[in-house]
């Protein structure tokens, strides 16, 4: 027979991973299209704060994620188990921290974004530390390329999230933000699974002072990047919350929810670029063509997207949330263009931090700062809002683009 003849060519972890990611995204969008559908433009636009706050966290959690991935990915295991440990407390005390702040203050956050209540902040604020343990435990399974089980954690996160929280919204037939909340919280909890044991977590741990300076140096730029990133992904929803009607901010969160998803694609190459790229450097390998690989994938999605959001942006909007938001379709391609500049400027950022370069991530942080003032001074209407950020970002991937060209002929030469 022809067919016992043939191998069947199973898929690397890599590829899984990729594929799971595909579907926690998926998942992702289910929940916000149909939290949109459900709450109508006026309520969605309390929802959104919370997922962008919630988006905002993981940007911040991002930066222990990639600091034990990338020393993972450099560590024998045992000293990866000593390390992971080490982590896990000081993500443990700065998530208490920043819980306490949000709790605290979640009466003035009421009042700066306009929302019904301040308990959907007190709520979220509870979990806090356990999205960075959750972090620290995923940042571990990617440096050690374990890509089964860290699909696993964004699986049970994502699946949770939507089962809870569409339960509670229904059957109480309540769209409250305490709810959407509530279901946050709870995902959290599932998001920890599975776990990674790194021996008696009450031990003393302490690290070599040539590692512990490596580290912080490390988390000190990731984090200024990762600052970077919440600036520039979310100003523009918390700006608009502040400054337009609920009824506009639920249009544009819409908006957001849809042309931002080449960003959220361009996230999974990235979370496979960095591990793969700091592995290759330490092996005296090239890294550049992995770098062009996962730029062509990024900008052949984004190619598409754009393209089809030009062309049948009603339809797009209509068949996602319905046709009390087709009045933003007009705007769609043009922020899939912006959210497509900066995914492609956001895989050389990564690539020059995997390899120990950090000018991109100071021009990231500039031209986010530079973004959140435009906005400020330039938001006469939604549209004005998305043309300076097309600006800003196409400014942003040209510098970077200089840069990347700058480094190889600065490399060339000195061979």
């Amino acid at each position: 027979m022809i067919l016992s003849q043939l191998k069947v060519r199973k898929i690397t972890p890599e590829q899984f991973f990729m594929l799971s990611a595909m579907g926690v995204n998926l998942g992702n969008y289910l929940y916000n299209l149909l939290l949109g559908r459900i709450l109508g433009p006026e309520q969605f636009a309390n929802a959104a704060i919370l997922i962008t706050f919630l988006l905002v966290l993981s940007f911040i959690a991002m930066t222990f994620q990639l600091s034990v991935a990338k020393f993972t990915a450099g560590y024998e295991t045992e000293k990866q188990l000593h390390f992971l440990n080490y982590v896990k407390k000081a993500s443990l005390i700065i998530g208490v921290v920043a819980s306490l702040a949000v709790v605290l203050f979640a009466g003035q956050l009421q009042n700066i974004f306009n929302t019904d209540s301040k308990w959907m902040f007190v709520i979220f604020g509870v979990g806090i530390p356990l999205y960075f343990l959750m972090s620290v435990n995923r940042g571990f399974y990617q440096g050690s390329k374990s890509f089964y089980k860290l699909s696993a954690t964004y699986q049970t996160e994502m699946f949770s999230r939507l089962v809870i929280t569409l339960l509670l919204v229904t059957l109480l037939a309540n769209g409250s933000s305490v709810l959407i909340a509530s279901g946050i919280l709870i995902s959290f909890v599932f998001g920890l699974i599975p776990f990674k044991n790194s021996g008696n977590f009450f031990a003393k741990v302490t690290l070599e002072q040539s590692d512990r300076k490596s580290l912080v140096n490390f988390i000190a730029i990731t984090a200024f990047y990762e600052l970077t990133q919440i600036i520039i992904n979310n100003s523009d929803i918390l700006l608009v919350k502040h400054y337009f009607d609920s009824y506009e901010a639920g249009l544009y969160a819409s908006l957001a929810l849809i042309g931002r998803l080449v960003y959220f694609v361009a996230w999974m190459f990235v979370m496979i670029l960095l591990p793969t790229v700091v592995q290759k450097k330490k092996n005296g390998e090239n890294t550049l063509p992995v770098l062009f690989k996962y730029v062509g994938f990024v900008s052949l999605l984004a190619i598409s997207i754009i393209t089809v959001t030009y062309f049948v942006p009603e339809l797009i909007i209509d068949i996602m949330f319905g046709d009390a938001y087709t009045s933003i379709a007009p705007l769609l391609w043009k922020y899939a263009l912006a959210t497509s500049l900066f995914a492609i400027s956001n895989v050389f950022v990564y690539y020059f931090l995997s390899i120990d370069k950090y000018m991109p991530v100071a021009l990231s942080g500039i031209f986010g700062l530079g973004q959140v003032g435009l906005i400020v001074f330039f938001h006469n209407s939604l549209e004005q809002v998305v043309l300076v950020q097309i600006i800003i970002m196409v400014v942003l991937l040209l510098i970077q683009l200089a840069y990347f060209f700058y480094q190889h002929k600065k490399k060339a030469h000195l061979q």
